[in-house]
This record gives C-alpha cells, structure tokens and sequence, in this order.
C-alpha cells in the first residue's frame, strides 16, 4: 500500500458563502448597518431617550404586523387593520368615561381593554368568513372594512374627537414597568408568543402548510377555512391591542387619524422581515427587525435633516428590495 493509498482524505472545509447569508440574514445585517451608521453620524442616538423614542414609535407596528405575518403566511393580505385599531379606538373611550353605560371605574377601565379588542377581533374573524364562505379574495374582503371600518368609527364618535386624561387606562401607552415601558413589554411577549405557536403548534404547522399549498392541505384532512378565520380573528385582536396603545399615548381617539396608513407599515415590516408574501413561509421575529428598520430609516433621515417625505421613498426602495432577496432565496 503506498503512502498516497494509505493517507486519509483530508477533510473538506466549508467555504463561507457571504452572498447566501446575505440572502438569507439579509434583513438583521441591513439592522445592525443602520446602527452602526447612526452610531457613527446621528448626534445621541446611544441614548435612553432616543431608544424610548424609537420603541414607542414602532411598538404598534409590530403589534400589528405580528397580526399580519400570520395572514400572509396563508397566502392572504389584511387591508383593514388600520380601520380596526380606528374602531378599537373610538370604542375604548366611549366606554370608560361612561357615554354608553355608568358604570364603577375599574369595572370601566377593564371593559375598555376588553371589548374594543375583542370588536376587533370580530371584524377580523368576519374578514375571514367573507374570504372562506364567498371564496372572495383578500385583497378585496379586506378592502370592505378597510373602507367601512373607518366611518364605523367616525359613525360611533359623530366624527368628534374624544379627549381624555385617564391614567388608569392610559398605562398601555404612556405605563412603565422598572423603567421598560409596557407597550415594548407586551410587544415582546406577543412576538415570542406569536412566533413558539407559529414553530411549536399543531397551529403553526397548519397556517403554512394552507400557505404553502392550500389544496394539498385540505387532501391532508387540514380545515383550511378555519385556520384563515382564526387568523384573520388574531389579526383584528393584534389590531385592537395597537388602536388601544395609540390612543393612550395621544390622550385622545381621532376616528380619521387612529390606524391611519397602518396597514401599509404591518405589510412593508412583513416583507422586509423576510416572509414570503406568497405564504407558506413566515418569520414573525423578522417581521420584528422589518419594523425596526423601517423605524431607524425614518428617524435617521429625520435625525439627520432630510424630510420625511424621502422616508416613503426609501421605505418603497426597502419593499422591492425585500421582495428581489425573496426571489433570489426561493431561486438558490
């Protein structure tokens, strides 16, 4: 036996594929980036305040897109989110400065965070009903309450602005627990919530699984319209929770400003983050960082002297390029 025959094959060693990982971690490189150029050129950004700024400003939108991650990843699209949280809104306040019934404060204030959400929840629930009974595309259910869910709400407050001062209420916005406020705190729990049911449940495997192929799934004996009803029923509650959260902040309910153009923001986040828009595949801690990013290049531009009109420009710019990374990940 030669010494060449008796030598073991050195190993192989695994070359690093830069542009892969970019492909794939694009979205959580393109974070890190951000902070390191705002480090660079943004004056006190590695600041408490500055963070508290950034958090309370993004805190509804992934509330929201946590929602939403869920719907795409079924193949659907929710238009009327933002209508939602307008409904959610307009509600709470009614309701715990006793304009629909008098009632004890606590009792008021625990309704108030109760039954604005679970309205919510109802629309959406109703948003997927429309979708599964009548076999109408999402796009075009949602479309309906996109539209009447804003003059609901207009309808509930006469099209006034409801002003308050209720601190008891205003604690999901405006609280804070050993210095973190309560909105970032249930922000985080709802995303890891969100993203163990998406991984860990028979749930989770079900919303895919109708995204990734929706015939193939109800061969398989999974109840497809179901999984969309309850997903669409998620998305209003995540809406209603973030109608809540920016009414307290404001300390008052505007039926035309709540919500506003925030449909758009859960849906760019979701893209952003990484899930595919076609469904069957989805990432709510990406549509986390989506949201992040989106945050940062506002207040960068912003920071930095540049108007925030160029924040919708780019923020566009992020969408195609979201979209162009999905292409080459599902090409590689």
């Amino acid at each position: 036996m030669t010494e060449a025959a008796a030598t073991p094959n050195p190993p192989r060693t695994r070359r690093l594929d830069i542009p892969a990982l970019l492909v794939r971690h694009g979205a959580l490189v393109a974070l890190i980036l951000l902070i390191v150029v705002n480090l660079a050129i943004t004056p006190n950004f590695a600041t408490w305040q500055t963070l508290n700024v950034n958090l309370t400003q993004v805190c509804a939108i992934v509330i929201v897109g946590v929602g939403m991650t869920l719907v795409i990843a079924t193949g659907g699209i929710d238009l009327s989110v933002g209508s939602l949280m307008a409904i959610a809104g307009a509600l709470a306040p009614l309701i715990f400065m006793g304009r629909l019934a008098a009632l004890p404060q606590p009792l008021a204030i625990a309704f108030a965070f109760l039954i604005p959400v679970l309205v919510a929840g109802a629309f959406g629930w109703f948003n997927g009903w429309l979708i599964t009974r009548f076999r109408i595309q999402p796009i075009i259910a949602t479309l309906v309450l996109f539209i009447a869910g804003r003059g609901i709400a207009q309808v509930m407050t006469n099209g006034n602005l409801q002003v308050f001062k209720a601190p008891d209420f205003q604690f999901i916005g405006l609280g804070r627990v050993f210095g973190i406020p309560f909105q970032a705190i249930l922000m985080v729990v709802l995303v890891i919530a969100a993203a163990w049911a998406l991984r860990r449940t028979v749930f989770g495997r079900e919303i895919l699984a109708v995204g990734g192929n929706e015939r193939a799934a109800r061969l398989a004996g999974i109840p497809a319209a179901r999984v969309k009803r309850r997903v669409y029923a998620i998305s209003g509650l995540c809406a209603g929770v973030a109608g809540l959260i920016v009414i307290a902040i404001n300390s008052a309910s505007d039926a035309n400003l709540v919500g506003l153009g925030m449909e758009l923001d859960a849906i760019a986040a979701v893209a952003v983050g990484g899930t595919l828009l076609t469904g069957g595949r989805a990432t709510v801690l990406g549509t986390l960082v989506g949201a992040l990013i989106i945050q940062l290049v506002r207040y960068t531009l912003l920071a930095n002297g540049v108007p925030d009109a160029a924040a919708l420009l780019v923020k566009a710019g992020l969408i195609v390029l979201a979209v162009w990374l999905q292409r080459q990940r599902s090409h590689g």
